[in-house]
């Protein structure tokens, strides 16, 4: 079906901005393409990523409000990161959500153990923004993994930790259905979640703590392993071997200022995991030091 170019700039429009009043004019896409309409011939992957790339992780948590639609959507907006981070939890029913705890109590009005809802419950919880956040932000339900997929999928890399071992096949089929599977990391601190994740033919991600890091041989891992998520506050010695194991990408976390970016680049790192992508945005790495190229405004 071909629609009229009002027609595809509205949706378009609507779907960037998330208006729920144009709900309407959004049903026009149920009988049509399946695949977003700013995707062209397909989805942007992560071979589109830079040479160093830049992650919010969950969204910029010290510039926005933590997986929350609109400090994802804010973060997409302002272009400062390549990709956007997020975690995720399943409800009781099945259903995956965007959260980073598996309790409500830290960032949510109410309390009590994720785990314990279901999709119809989850539709009153609301999150409580940070005060100390610049700006000023609504309260507003957590989103679902679903909703996630469905607003940035194919438009910019996400990544995406399952905090729940046991949502894996889950997460698999949501992202597989959508023709996503080059397009979204799944992040997990354990190794066999990691096989797992290769296995279902996702991109596995893998991140280690600067402790585990004293004692992981990351090359045992680089026959599944996509990307290595390591502690910027490694031991140089630590995060060389990372570097040098044959892992396509090691990115670092979680990077808060300009000195932390600048040395864990210059270590060999070729991406930055950072809660503060605008402020890295506003001191430019030191190429010159590293070889690499600057932060893209």
């Amino acid at each position: 079906m071909i629609y009229p170019p009002t027609v595809v700039a509205m949706v378009t429009w609507i779907t960037l901005t998330g208006l729920a009043s144009a709900a309407s004019v959004l049903s026009l896409t149920l009988t049509g393409p399946t695949n977003p309409l700013e995707w062209g011939a397909g989805p942007l992957t992560v071979d589109s990523l830079p040479r160093v790339t830049y992650v919010a992780h969950r969204g910029g948590a010290r510039e926005v409000p933590e997986n929350s639609m609109s400090g994802l959507m804010a973060a997409y907006r302002r272009g400062t990161a390549q990709v956007l981070d997020l975690d995720t939890q399943m409800l009781g029913d099945g259903t995956l959500v965007v959260l980073h705890d598996p309790t409500l109590n830290r960032t949510t009005f109410l309390g009590g153990a994720v785990r314990g809802m279901n999709v119809r419950e989850w539709q009153g919880v609301r999150l409580r923004p940070r005060a100390s956040l610049p700006g000023s932000w609504r309260s507003e339900r957590p989103p679902t993994v679903a909703e996630v997929l469905d607003r940035f999928g194919g438009r910019i890399v996400l990544m995406l930790e399952a905090k729940d071992p046991r949502s894996l096949g889950r997460l698999a089929g949501l992202i597989r259905a959508r023709g996503l599977a080059r397009s979204v990391f799944v992040n997990s601190n354990d190794p066999e979640v990691a096989r797992r994740a290769h296995r279902l033919g996702l991109l596995a991600q893998l991140w280690r703590s600067a402790e585990q890091l004293r004692r992981d041989r990351p090359e045992h891992w680089r026959s599944y392993v996509d990307l290595l998520d390591v502690d910027h506050r490694a031991r140089d010695a630590d995060l060389l071997r990372a570097v040098r194991s044959g892992i396509p990408r090691v990115w670092a976390h979680t990077v808060l200022t300009p000195a932390e970016r600048d040395r864990a680049l210059a270590l060999g790192c070729d991406g930055i995991i950072t809660d503060a992508p605008g402020r890295l945005a506003r001191h430019p790495a030191r190429a010159a030091q590293r070889g690499a190229m600057p932060l893209r405004a």
